[in-house]
């Protein structure tokens, strides 16, 4: 048999040589002919439609056990993964240095493992000795959890395949792993993918849940390949500003429950507490009605939350340029809200600096704040202070229209809850509840009126 001849292809035009040299005769660029391997060895190398085992093909309706959601022993917890944790899942948990993760998984593992589910966690960042003493000052040194400190893959699937597998493992954080597979440093993109596969395998086979946690850059992404968030089945944030005692556990990805769900918790000197009713958490200090304050009630997938928007105007000499910040929302929307009021309602803030919060370091993205960063401008602007027991809502059009939001009756139903006695929002058929009073606003105009009317 003849010995197949070699070509080399250039990768930019596409023509043919039978040696291989550094620059391409026809298109003139270096370093772009590439080997082809000849078409025969090609196929009987990389021909896959024989050589494998034949995989089984189930029906949707076929038998099976169902799988049981485990509770961690933190509701708040359970309630950001749709109601506990599924056995086999691959969790990915992402957040700032230093805002908790470490703290809350090591609740979580240590409660599940109170309750008689074997847990493992792994530490690769912190030896064992500092992860004892972050246990002993949370009050968890009883706790019957397996505990190591490693690094390597090889290692740690080595110890669990000698013992039975265990109900839930914790590895922190997956940008410390390694495996001797595959060629580089730990946390570069191939490591942190090998070794993310390795540990989801593992996971799969065993019916063992898995929590990764992982680091994040400096925009507060999840650091490393972006298809490590696809590899895992939730993909959970944790968030939170230093300066307040609030953390947000948010689920950004959940195959098995809703997206959007919030566990809140609060940093204590004994560790994170759950926050049962985080609205009061938001709404804490509003004993006196003050002007540039309105309350909206966000929704954080199934679960209303009420937060304070504080706005505040100053009016600056003729000439000065004036300034625009903004906390917790999108400055760009509210360059956007500004422009309506000034174009629909004939308020002039071209002359002023515009400030605006969301106290309590919480962050909106839901359209439905349009109406009470509107209210508190209104407010600050006139210098008339709001209804202490109202909240605003609404989502407001380039024309001026507040148009209708999800899930209304949601936010009108929690605010009467916690004692609120005024709604205000879009004109869409909403009525009255047990002591709330609710009206509707066709646009903006309408809201302008009724803020200064009322005040």
């Amino acid at each position: 048999m003849a010995k197949p001849k070699r070509r080399y292809v250039c990768t930019e035009c596409g023509s043919v040589a039978t040696r291989w040299q550094g620059q391409c005769v026809d298109c003139s660029q270096w370093n772009t002919l590439v080997e082809e391997v000849p078409g025969t060895v090609f196929s009987v190398r990389h021909d896959l439609s024989t050589g494998g085992r034949p995989v089984v093909l189930e029906s949707l309706n076929a038998p099976s056990e169902p799988l049981v959601r485990r509770t961690t022993g933190l509701a708040e917890f359970d309630r950001a993964l749709g109601g506990g944790i599924v056995p086999g899942s691959a969790i990915l948990m992402g957040g700032e240095p230093g805002i908790g993760k470490s703290t809350l998984l090591l609740q979580a593992a240590a409660a599940m493992a109170q309750s008689g589910a074997p847990t493992v966690y792994i530490s690769g960042e912190e030896a064992t000795g500092q992860v004892r003493l972050r246990a002993a000052r949370l009050g968890l040194a009883g706790a019957p959890l397996g505990l190591a400190a490693a690094t390597s893959v090889r290692d740690i699937l080595t110890t669990l395949n000698s013992a039975p597998p265990p109900a839930l493992l914790v590895v922190d954080s997956i940008q410390t792993m390694h495996s001797d597979t595959i060629e580089g440093a730990p946390g570069s993109v191939s490591q942190v993918r090998a070794s993310a596969f390795e540990l989801i395998r593992y996971a799969k086979e065993n019916g063992v849940a898995l929590v990764l946690v992982g680091h994040v850059t400096k925009d507060g992404t999840i650091a490393g390949p972006r298809v490590l968030e696809h590899m895992v089945d939730v993909v959970m944030s944790f968030e939170g500003e230093r300066s307040h005692q609030y953390r947000i556990l948010r689920a950004l990805k959940n195959r098995f429950g809703a997206v959007e769900e919030i566990g809140v918790f609060a940093m204590e000197g004994q560790g994170l507490a759950e926050v049962s009713n985080p609205s009061m958490l938001f709404l804490s200090g509003r004993e006196q009605p003050l002007a540039g304050s309105s309350v909206f009630p966000a929704l954080e997938g199934t679960r209303p939350v009420l937060v304070e928007v504080q706005a505040l105007i100053v009016r600056l000499q003729s000439g000065a340029t004036p300034r625009r910040a903004v906390v917790g929302w999108d400055s760009g929307r509210l360059a956007m809200l500004l422009a309506v009021l000034e174009a629909r309602c004939g308020l002039s803030f071209s002359s002023a600096e515009v400030y605006l919060n969301v106290a309590g370091g919480y962050r909106l993205t839901d359209p439905a704040a349009d109406l009470a960063v509107a209210a508190a401008l209104v407010s600050a602007l006139a210098d008339k202070p709001l209804p202490l027991r109202a909240i605003w809502f609404g989502e407001v059009s380039l024309s001026g229209e507040v148009r209708p939001v999800a899930h209304a009756g949601l936010r009108l139903r929690e605010a009467a809850k916690l004692g609120f006695d005024t709604g205000c929002g879009p004109a869409d058929g909403l009525k009255d509840l047990a002591g709330l009073r609710y009206f509707g606003l066709e646009s903006l105009p309408k809201l302008v009126d009724r803020i200064l009317a009322s005040a």
